[in-house]
């Protein structure tokens, strides 16, 4: 790794929800690659987890892997505290913990609506108040969203929609409370990313993929690029946005 002095984030420490696989650990990777030292959140995969920060450490990074299911409140305030506790502060947040449980809207359970909110909503909440609280003028928080809040491309996604919109209107009143403090908050809109949850051939793919004007997938390191830029210093005028980055497939 080059002189970590001359990096675009020396000296910044970052936390980044759910970051043991796909679009997670691309940003992980990219924030140490870019001088900041990384925490990461994970719930199910320690093994991946252990891979990311491995990966970082090896480059000539600093990172760790706290086991917190995004899903409990109790669980992201304590990931907070110990990013706090570990590397002396937080300036850097990625709220990219999410997950996808669909079906059709008479036929989705209270539990899976439940366990979506918990995740997707609350989680981002909880993390950003807790992060909030320790941050300093120059703080970045960064949100992961989806380019579904603009465009259902298929059925069976109303509540994950829900949840992203959800996000987006957060997003957007959060600048008001956090621009007189210094502190940016933009969200990213990936579009179809060749990940776990999505991979590039499986059946979403047959649907979404005639859609996306550059004809191909998207990959979890160009997500990785636009976030990395919005939590860099010169994106300090950036605040509110909704970065919709899915090859065109909303255009």
């Amino acid at each position: 790794m080059s002189d970590q002095t001359q990096l675009p984030l020396a000296g910044k420490t970052a936390l980044v929800t759910g970051g043991s696989r796909s679009i997670g650990a691309a940003i992980a990777k990219r924030l140490a690659a870019d001088g900041a030292v990384v925490a990461i959140t994970f719930s199910a995969s320690p093994e991946k987890a252990g891979d990311v920060v491995k990966s970082i450490e090896v480059a000539g990074g600093r990172a760790v892997a706290i086991h917190a299911d995004a899903g409990s409140p109790e669980a992201v305030r304590q990931a907070v505290a110990r990013t706090v506790d570990i590397f002396g502060g937080i300036d850097i947040l990625v709220n990219n913990a999410g997950i996808a449980l669909g079906g059709p809207i008479d036929e989705i359970t209270d539990e899976d609506y439940q366990r979506m909110i918990a995740v997707n909503v609350t989680g981002v909440f909880v993390a950003t108040q807790e992060a909030v609280r320790r941050m300093k003028s120059g703080g970045r928080i960064v949100h992961i969203g989806s380019s579904m809040h603009r465009y259902a491309a298929f059925p069976t996604a109303s509540l994950y929609t829900l949840t992203k919109g959800a996000v987006s209107g957060f997003n957007r009143s959060l600048v008001r409370d956090l621009g007189p403090r210094g502190i940016t908050v933009n969200t990213v809109h990936p579009g179809p990313i060749d990940t776990d949850m999505n991979p590039d051939g499986g059946p979403v793919s047959k649907i979404v993929g005639p859609g996306i004007a550059i004809g191909r997938y998207g990959r979890s390191e160009e997500i990785a690029s636009a976030v990395a830029y919005l939590a860099s210093p010169e994106a300090a005028f950036i605040t509110g946005a909704d970065l919709v980055a899915d090859g065109g497939f909303t255009a």
